[in-house]
């Protein structure tokens, strides 16, 4: 009898039955898209959204994950980033004026989107992505019938610090020279990533190999820092939403994956926001995730993937 082996995901490689397209938005500026083709879903339709810096090439296995649940999906890249153009000065500093422009960005896309496709519906968001379809949920510019974060960008790590100084010095720095400056270094050799990031994003060698592998075929993917006017956009944003009379308003049925070690985003900030939305549930892994909690090694991955797809069958069942 011949051997059947099982069918690995090709992770650097957009799959066949995916489309890469662009969305209008209503000002004219052209976003990227991925879509799932193959006919109606059985399950309804899933929005993906990554953060700073992402493209949806890193998420392609994850995707597929909830395409090969029956899941209608859909992926698109925030304004400003990846193949969706800049915003700033130059083709490699991550720039915003105001986080506002993508809360926009997310509720015109949605209500498109959401009218084209059957539900339920909807919405998974990782990091800065994650922060954004909060506070677009928040605003209520959009109603998802359930959400899930991945490491959402509701804080950062201050050590222990109030965020207003860092506030303070980022407007200062804004003030006293051009907003769409790198607010931090990115490496000791301009273009290349530093050796020490991966050690950040996940303990997962090869999928953060796959990451590199995507940024060599398209060139267009690489960005670097944040610029001054990103970092004080992310702080009045983060500011705005991390309150308890603004939270727990929500309804939206919502599931937080976290990880207690991560060094990118704030843990606690995420612990206040699960502890004031009405309907949370919060996965807090510790030591064994870094911040990309969906490209970590198989224990985690899994742990989370099948945590999530729990949440969605009794938050999101299949025929709403």
């Amino acid at each position: 009898m011949t051997e059947v082996k099982p069918v690995t995901f090709d992770r650097r490689r957009i799959p066949e039955n995916a489309i890469e397209s662009r969305w209008i938005a209503p000002d004219g500026w052209a976003v990227r898209r991925l879509d799932w083709a193959g006919g109606q879903s059985k399950r309804g339709s899933l929005l993906f959204v990554p953060g700073r810096g992402d493209f949806f090439e890193k998420y392609l296995e994850t995707l597929d994950h909830w395409h090969q649940q029956g899941w209608g999906v859909t992926a698109i890249d925030w304004r400003g980033q990846a193949l969706s153009g800049r915003l700033g000065a130059d083709s490699v500093t991550g720039h915003v004026d105001d986080f506002a422009l993508w809360v926009g960005d997310l509720a015109a896309f949605w209500t498109q989107w959401q009218a084209h496709r059957p539900g339920p519906h909807v919405l998974v968001a990782h990091s800065m992505g994650g922060h954004l379809a909060l506070r677009a949920v928040a605003e209520g510019r959009i109603a998802p019938d359930a959400l899930v974060l991945s490491a959402p960008m509701l804080g950062l790590i201050t050590h222990g610090l109030p965020l207003a100084p860092f506030h303070w010095a980022a407007q200062l720095m804004c003030g006293t020279g051009d907003p769409r400056r790198p607010a931090w270094k990115w490496s000791e050799k301009p273009g290349q990533l530093p050796v020490d990031r991966s050690v950040l994003l996940t303990h997962d060698a090869a999928r953060y190999a796959d990451e590199i592998a995507w940024r060599e075929q398209r060139p267009g993917l690489v960005m670097g820092p944040g610029s001054w006017g990103w970092l004080c956009a992310a702080i009045t944003s983060m500011r705005g939403l991390d309150r308890r009379e603004v939270l727990e308003r929500i309804e939206t049925p919502v599931f937080i994956i976290a990880a207690s070690a991560d060094k990118l985003v704030g843990p606690a900030a995420i612990r206040r926001a699960a502890g004031w939305l009405p309907h949370a549930e919060l996965l807090e892994f510790g030591s064994e995730s870094r911040h990309e909690i969906l490209r970590e090694v198989d224990p985690v991955r899994d742990k989370a993937l099948a945590a999530i797809d729990d949440f969605l069958d009794r938050a999101a069942p299949a025929g709403n």
